[in-house]
């Protein structure tokens, strides 16, 4: 009898923790069913700060380029690709350093409604290569000038809306906030231009600032065009830089994030400059990724050094 109650009981709790157990996965599943975190692929670090600005908590962004690595070289991976397959949006720029992207678009029958691409709608600028004799190229570089930010995370945040429209409250407040800053750092900008001594700036690099000199009525003379493949210039180079920075006074000779200072610092050891860094937010190291630094924290750093450049 002692045994027949001893089963009896052990029947009894292993069916209530049996459906104890049903109840909770029911629970978990219609919480995970009402809560999705949507996701979101970025191809390159601006555009991944621009979709992590605009969500906030309310999803998951990743970056397909590896933070320290050259955007220009990239090569996508297969997990990259069924990244972007299970994306609710995959975000990209687009032109020529991205041509890969349309074809695993096509060839894996993503739907438009699912991608973004940011230099659609913007008043692009045709690449400056006087040495080229191929078709001019739009440069690619839209968000380099911060008023085209603001418009880029306007974009994303309407795009986000059709998607996700439950959230939509959220995205536009977080969006709000982000182009608030921004709008800030664009008046440092335009004040910093208009009480400049000079107007004109020497890169010992490659040059991705069209839009952003074009916003601000800048001059500019670099060592490459755009993001040109040379890395190394020659004597007739550097030596034209030499006299563009002696002949415009030029106290700070600029590079790009994540390049050899190599140039620059000859340019700067033979007019007795100084070498700052200018950045181009196309990326950023591991330990600063790590960190959390945004696209409008890379941009802040630049009115100072432009400040300095134009004095």
């Amino acid at each position: 009898m002692k045994r027949s109650y001893k089963n009896i009981v052990f029947v009894l709790v292993f069916v209530a923790i049996l459906i104890a157990g049903v109840i909770a996965l029911a629970v978990n599943l219609k919480s995970r069913e009402t809560k999705r975190c949507y996701t979101i692929v970025a191809s390159n670090f601006a555009s991944y700060d621009f979709a992590r600005a605009v969500t906030g908590d309310a999803a998951e962004v990743k970056m397909l380029l590896k933070p320290g690595a050259e955007a220009h070289d990239f090569e996508p991976t297969p997990e990259d690709i069924i990244d972007i397959k299970n994306a609710d949006l995959f975000v990209y720029i687009g032109g020529e350093s991205e041509e890969w992207v349309e074809k695993i678009l096509e060839s894996n029958n993503i739907s438009s409604s699912k991608t973004l691409e940011l230099m659609d709608d913007m008043e692009l600028i045709e690449e400056e290569d006087e040495h080229s004799t191929e078709e001019a190229e739009y440069d690619e570089h839209i968000w380099t000038s911060p008023k085209n930010a603001i418009m880029i995370v306007q974009r994303i945040t309407d795009k986000l809306a059709e998607i996700n429209p439950q959230k939509v409250d959220e995205y536009t407040n977080n969006a709000n906030k982000y182009v608030e800053r921004l709008s800030k750092i664009d008046e440092k900008f335009q004040e910093i231009v208009s009480n400049a001594s000079k107007n004109e700036l020497i890169f010992g690099d490659r040059f991705p600032f069209l839009y952003f000199v074009r916003e601000y009525g800048l001059k500019y003379t670099a060592a490459f065009p755009g993001c040109s493949e040379q890395t190394e210039a020659d004597a007739a180079t550097i030596a034209r830089l030499i006299d563009r920075a002696k002949a415009t006074n030029t106290k700070v000779i600029l590079k790009i994030e994540l390049t050899s200072d190599k140039i620059a610092k000859t340019i700067a050891e033979a007019t007795g400059a100084s070498v700052m860094e200018f950045s181009a937010a196309h990326n950023v190291s591991k330990a600063d990724f790590e960190k959390g630094v945004t696209y409008a924290d890379l941009i802040e750093q630049n009115t100072k050094v432009l400040e300095e450049a134009l004095k």
